[in-house]
């Protein structure tokens, strides 16, 4: 498929800039398997999710990856931690007029320094000089890495908003957005209806923005990310398969976890890198049931939805929601699809 066949036009107004101004009161969109629309609100989620089923969560947690400086010969540089080695030592997307070469020192933020000492494609390899574990120095000096469609700086709000509630595992540079939308007393009322909340993490990587720059989308090379499951959520959702409940991921970084793990046919727990491209004509073998944002044009992941609810729906789908103004990307509404079999 061309890329062009995933290209379509959003009105600028409807990129959300902030969140909603009380978490969980988002618009929710169902898209149903009879290809029916239906307008609501993320807190009606729970009346669409039964007893038994599972609602897989990632539990990432974004780190305060961006740091400001210069070289120390001069020159002003932009440092996106992309992922954190040991406690000091990073793979890093460096913005300055000209690429720092091996050796380079750089001056971030108040006292943290850091030398550049390899390079791999895009990315910078730094070390960091400075005693303190590298996250302990992030926390402290670091800035919230907001999308690049967010045209703001992070403030204090975003420390709270840009995580879920539920994130406990330090890695990801960017939000498992789906997740944003989810309260306390959500989750509660699925909890007492039943639904079984299994968790996973995933480390959303910077490339979760990366552009498709090909015409044929199978030239295209997906970025790398880190993953762990634990049997214990593998048990939940065999468990329920085997009474034929329906699994549901929150967000594309759940599903691409759960379809990554069973891509020999069968769940493996434990740690793993995918670079699992998704595309129409992909076969799922777990997920059921997807709740997500609403993507960027010309994106891997309204490719990826395309192939879970099908190229034309989706289409269908997203003219909706551009005609009912609903909100864009990161902070935006959300939306509940299901896998068309």
């Amino acid at each position: 498929m061309n890329i062009n066949d995933f290209d379509f036009e959003l009105p600028s107004e409807l990129i959300a800039q902030f969140p909603p101004q009380v978490r969980g009161s988002s618009r929710l969109l169902i898209a149903t398997l009879e290809q029916t629309l239906h307008d609501t609100n993320f807190q009606t989620l729970p009346e669409y999710i039964n007893t038994g089923d599972v609602l897989v969560i990632n539990d990432t947690k974004v780190i305060k990856a961006r740091l400001f400086g210069q070289k120390t010969t001069g020159g002003k540089v932009e440092v996106l931690i992309e992922r954190i080695i040991d406690a000091h030592t990073a793979q890093a997307h460096i913005k300055a007029s000209k690429a720092p070469k091996s050796g380079t020192k750089l001056q971030l933020e108040q006292n943290l320094n850091a030398e550049c000492i390899g390079r791999e494609d895009d990315l910078f390899l730094l070390h960091f000089h400075n005693q303190e574990n590298l996250y302990e120095l992030l926390e402290h000096y670091g800035h919230l890495p907001l999308p690049p469609y967010i045209t703001r700086n992070a403030d204090d709000k975003d420390d709270s908003r840009y995580q879920t509630i539920y994130s406990k595992e330090q890695g990801a540079v960017a939000a498992p957005t789906a997740g944003l939308h989810f309260t306390d007393d959500i989750l509660q009322q699925l909890q007492n209806k039943g639904v079984i909340i299994a968790p996973l993490t995933l480390h959303v990587g910077a490339g979760t923005f990366q552009p498709v720059r090909v015409e044929n989308i199978k030239e295209h090379i997906m970025h790398s990310e880190r993953y762990f499951i634990p049997q214990s959520s593998i048990s939940k959702i065999e468990n329920a398969q085997k009474n034929g409940n329906k699994i549901y991921a929150v967000g594309t970084t759940s599903l691409r976890a759960l379809e990554s793990a069973a891509v020999s046919g069968r769940l493996c727990e434990g740690s793993n890198e995918t670079n699992i491209f998704i595309t129409p004509g992909f076969e799922f073998k777990v997920v059921d049931g997807l709740i997500t944002n609403f993507h960027l044009p010309r994106s891997t992941l309204l490719m990826l939805v395309s192939a879970f609810a099908g190229f034309d729906y989706i289409r269908e789908i997203y003219q909706h929601a551009i005609q009912e103004k609903y909100r864009f990307f990161s902070y935006g509404d959300a939306m509940l699809l299901y896998r068309n079999k």
